[in-house]
């Protein structure tokens, strides 16, 4: 598990983060909303260890990361995997290149066994046959599977997703948040999303987060969700008359039932 203590960051005179503690549950997709500028990927980069709190501490399974010596870090970044806004693949690297780069980077696997491992994941995410190809050559939604594949090479205990959704149309967004979940389940992984996407939310929130300016209004499940009676939390999620119906017939439903 991943805990978030009382955190605090500050960037000059502005206070991004104001007190947040969490804990992402394993084997769960834990989710974390907010509007632009609610601290979300800040809050992130702290639990990853790229941004370092001003006050608190981030725990995983009860060690403190701020506590960990080079050795601990070195073996906790083995466990995580990431799976960036904007898929971040290396350009003049092959989609298997790229799959493979932290199997290079981390381990001492044979050629062999690292060429298995790339045609494994890339079956695991649908993407069978594309070794050879460069991410010039693929759609946008090809390259999110192919960095997912490259998220989870290292078989990673914690699996970080920012925004994974960004830049992609409704039915392959679907695809990509059903893997996640898939992927999740299978493996047992304590999954941290940073989305603003609602289907995400309602479909895949075991464990939902919301930020609103810096501060943890609320927490809860997908199912807990729509009985909120957080004004700012209701404002950003049921923004549309269609989202505010829905989640209107939905209360009218679980009273009659």
């Amino acid at each position: 598990m991943i805990e978030a203590k009382n955190i605090f960051k500050s960037f000059g005179d502005k206070e991004v983060l104001k007190g947040v503690s969490a804990k992402m549950l394993p084997g769960k997709t834990n989710l974390i909303i907010g509007t632009s500028g609610s601290g979300k990927t800040v809050f992130m980069k702290c639990m990853i260890g790229l941004i370092k709190p001003d006050q608190g501490e981030v725990l995983y399974e009860g060690k403190s990361l701020g506590s960990m010596d080079e050795y601990e870090l070195k073996d906790l970044r083995q466990k995580v995997g990431m799976l960036f806004q904007g898929g971040a693949l290396f350009d003049s690297m092959t989609v298997a290149q790229n799959i493979r780069f932290p199997l290079d980077m981390l381990t001492q696997m044979s050629k062999k066994e690292k060429f298995d491992r790339v045609d494994e994941v890339l079956a695991r995410v649908n993407m069978e046959g594309v070794n050879k190809k460069y991410p010039a050559e693929i759609s946008g939604g090809m390259k999110k599977r192919v960095a997912l594949a490259r998220a989870i090479v290292m078989n990673p205990k914690y699996l970080f997703c920012d925004e994974p959704n960004s830049g992609l149309d409704p039915q392959t967004s679907i695809v990509i948040d059903e893997l996640i979940r898939d992927i999740t389940k299978e493996y047992n992984i304590t999954t941290v999303i940073n989305t603003h996407d609602m289907n995400s939310v309602m479909e895949s929130g075991d464990n939902i987060i919301y930020l609103h300016k810096g501060q943890k209004k609320w927490e809860g499940s997908s199912k807990d969700i729509i009985f909120s009676d957080d004004e700012d939390l209701n404002n950003f999620i049921f923004a549309s008359d269609f989202l505010r119906k829905a989640k209107e017939a939905s209360r009218k439903e679980a009273e009659r039932q």
